[in-house]
C-alpha cells in the first residue's frame, strides 16, 4: 500500500510536466499562411504568413503578393512609399487572452493604414483567420483563407 502512495506520488509531477510539453508544442490554429481576402473587394490580394516571435507574440508578414500590378505600396506614406510589399508587417505585438490574440498593431499595406489590431482568431476548424482591426471607434473584420 504504501509503495503505491510513493509511486503516485512520483507519477503525479510527471504527468503534469508531459501535459505542460504537449500543450506547449501543440501547434495554434492561427499559425501559418493565409491568403488575404480584401475585405472590400472579395479578391485575393497576398500569401501571408503568421508566426510566433521570440517573444512568444505572433507577428504577420506578406510572403507573396498575388497580383503583379499591385507589387509595390503605393498607397504608404514616408519611406514606405513605393517599397515592396512582400516582406511588409501586417500585424505584430500580438498577445493571447483568454484563447484569442489580440491587442497588437497593424497595417493594411494596400490601404497604407495603421490600426489597432482587436482579435486575430482561427474559425471554421482552423481554415479560415477572422482578423479584427479598429481605428478609432471604428472596427472591421476581414477573413483569410488558409494556403499552406
Amino acid at each position: 500500500m504504501r509503495n503505491k502512495l510513493f509511486a503516485s506520488m512520483l507519477a503525479l509531477p510527471l504527468l503534469a510536466a508531459l501535459s505542460a510539453v504537449s500543450a506547449q508544442t501543440a501547434p495554434d490554429p492561427v499559425l501559418g499562411k493565409w491568403k488575404t481576402i480584401d475585405d472590400e473587394t472579395g479578391k485575393a490580394m497576398s500569401i501571408t504568413e503568421v508566426y510566433r516571435t521570440k517573444n512568444g507574440s505572433i507577428a504577420a508578414h506578406v510572403v507573396e503578393m498575388l497580383d503583379p500590378a499591385k507589387q509595390n505600396c503605393d498607397e504608404c506614406d514616408g519611406a514606405d512609399k513605393g517599397k515592396p510589399i512582400a516582406g511588409m508587417m501586417v500585424f505584430w505585438d500580438m498577445k493571447q487572452v483568454d484563447g484569442v490574440w489580440g491587442g497588437g498593431q497593424g497595417f493594411k499595406p494596400s490601404a497604407g493604414e495603421h490600426f489597432k489590431v482587436k482579435s486575430v482568431k482561427a474559425i471554421e476548424g482552423g481554415k479560415k483567420l477572422e482578423i479584427t482591426g479598429c481605428k478609432l471607434i471604428f472596427c472591421r473584420s476581414a477573413t483569410w483563407v488558409r494556403a499552406d
